[in-house]
């Protein structure tokens, strides 16, 4: 049988000269000055396309004025707002370096990002501004900082004025620049070419330090018209996103490919399952994405009959809970779900053709005509064969689609790339159709019995249970010799639904999961150990191991 690929993908802009988000912007204040592209409605707020370059450049040239130059690195940590978004698009027309750091990152978190990336300026909320003073050392390369107001300012501005620096409000960076004295000192906004160094999104580090990923603004176009295709996004569509900005899901691959097809972005500060709907219809959105448990939340609020009059057209999900995809479209009058397989390091590989009816789980087909992409046994990287699973590794056909490697860690970046390949450090596997699915991290994969468990499917099984908020699934010894591994769940309850015993949880696991991947143990827990960037740490669960407060159904049997 000959294997499907994704071959969907025409780019936007054909000239890959053009792949840099200033020339794009450029385009589109050129093509539809007075279309609105940026949509906050929690300031009340639009702005145009033209609108939008020209506070890009009044940006981007008062940091130029204040003694940046290309290739420097702005630190930017804040909330969704149209001041993040001005910031972003400002480094990028004066041709600096977004950082954007995670909002709950604070001491050595913080510290890391800001010494590896060697910050010449920052961009923060009021409230983040006291962080810095705690890691001073760290951050002793900044400059200087620029605050937005979110009811704080004032205080902000004096506390980091004490520890010595130089700090304005925002708005220094929006007005300064119409100065005639800035605009003659910075002359010309540089040149910004697709392989010049766009922004450095960090990993969550779930298995140790965070690594800065180095994104030139080829990989930041390509990942986010890899959206656009996905989606099928047009001038006439409106794309909601209410993730983080600091993280790629709503930067790169929700806000950047509005801007690519000359469409709407609205952002909100923070998920709201009960609100959901209702910021549809207001918003006039047609395009949004969940991750993790979005789609299950929004499942299980109360019905209500007029939950199908929106104008949603297509959900981003990843990743889909597949046993809700056909429920919620019928619900909420949906009429495609779509998923890719990417990281940060590879933009997507893996894409799942619009409307087409995927096989359960699948996470859908190869892009070949921009990656190699192949599974291999991690210890030989050797390619295993059609159905077996191995780890993704991807390497890209087109010059600087993918990132140039780790920031300042030139160690990790070797290891990561060995043999030329990206290691992924994911387990999949590829049915004969050219179907890939996700099994699991290879450092969270279990065996038990002779067969290889996803935790992740267990996960989403035990996620289907209504009163089921949260879970982990973890590998825990064996109490037999050469048993393997035993599976292990600590779940969440919610507050809204009378809980379940451990044998009617066992009964629902009975029901959905193999018989030799159910949990022999359940553990109820109130919260999870997490990185800053919400990731459960499973390596803290499985030091924990099996504790006394842990159900284990072969005992209670």
């Amino acid at each position: 049988m000959n294997r499907r690929h994704y071959r969907d993908l025409t780019p936007t802009f054909a000239d890959r000269s053009q792949w840099a988000l200033p020339t794009v912007l450029r385009h589109h204040a050129a093509e539809r000055p007075d279309a609105v592209w940026l949509d906050c409605p929690e300031e009340g707020r639009t702005w145009t396309f033209a609108e939008t370059l020209a506070a890009a450049e009044r940006v981007g040239r008062s940091l130029l004025a204040h003694g940046a130059e290309p290739g420097d690195r702005v630190a930017l940590v804040a909330q969704n707002s149209s001041a993040f978004v001005r910031t972003w698009v400002g480094t990028a027309v004066a041709g600096l370096v977004e950082v954007p750091i995670n909002t709950a990152y604070e001491h050595d978190f913080l510290a890391h990002q800001v010494s590896t990336v060697e910050a010449t300026f920052a961009v923060v909320d009021d409230v983040y501004a006291a962080r810095f003073v705690a890691i001073a050392e760290a951050a002793k390369s900044i400059r200087k900082f620029w605050v937005i107001d979110t009811g704080s300012r004032d205080e902000a501005l004096a506390t980091l004025r004490r520890a010595g620096w130089d700090a304005a409000p925002f708005e220094e960076l929006d007005e300064e620049a119409t100065s005639p004295e800035v605009v003659e000192a910075t002359l010309a906004l540089p040149e910004v070419r697709p392989q010049d160094l766009a922004s450095v999104l960090f990993t969550s580090g779930t298995t140790g330090p965070s690594k800065g990923v180095a994104m030139p603004h080829a990989q930041m176009y390509f990942f986010a018209d890899e959206c656009v295709s996905l989606v099928r996004l047009t001038p006439a569509d409106a794309w909601m996103s209410v993730t983080p900005l600091f993280h790629g899901n709503a930067q790169f691959m929700a806000a950047y490919p509005t801007l690519v097809a000359g469409a709407r972005f609205v952002t909100r500060s923070r998920f709201s399952a009960s609100r959901w709907v209702d910021q549809l219809r207001e918003s006039r959105v047609s395009v949004t994405n969940f991750i993790g448990v979005m789609m299950d939340f929004i499942w299980k609020q109360e019905r209500r009959d007029d939950d199908a009059d929106n104008p949603l057209r297509v959900v981003f999900a990843a990743p889909t809970a597949a046993s809700l995809v056909q429920p919620m479209k019928e619900r909420y009058g949906i009429e495609a779900f779509v998923e890719v397989f990417g990281l940060t390091e590879t933009s997507a590989p893996i894409i799942s053709p619009y409307g087409e009816d995927r096989p359960a789980g699948a996470a859908g087909l190869a892009a070949d005509e921009w990656f190699d992409v192949r599974l291999v046994d991690p210890a030989t990287d050797e390619e295993v064969a059609v159905g077996e699973i191995g780890e993704l590794v991807v390497r890209p056909k087109v010059p600087f689609i993918c990132s140039d490697g780790y920031f300042n860690m030139p160690d990790k970046t070797v290891e990561a790339w060995r043999n030329l390949w990206f290691h992924t450090g994911d387990a999949l596997r590829q049915d004969e159709e050219g179907w890939f699915y996700f099994v699991d991290r290879f450092k969270d994969a279990l065996r038990r019995r002779g067969e290889n468990i996803s935790s992740y499917e267990i996960e989403t099984s035990i996620l289907a249970h209504p009163a089921v908020v949260e879970c982990a699934v973890i590998a825990v010894p064996a109490s037999s010799e050469a048993g393997e591994d035993e599976v292990m769940a600590y779940v969440i309850l919610g507050t809204g639904e009378s809980a379940p015993t451990p044998e009617e949880l066992w009964a629902h696991c009975d029901s959905r999961i193999p018989s030799f991947a159910v949990p022999r143990y359940l553990r109820f827990v109130d919260d999870l150990p997490k990185t800053p960037s919400q990731r459960v740490q499973k390596a803290k669960l499985r030091a924990l191991g099996v504790t006394p407060d842990t159900c284990d159904r072969e005992a209670r049997a």
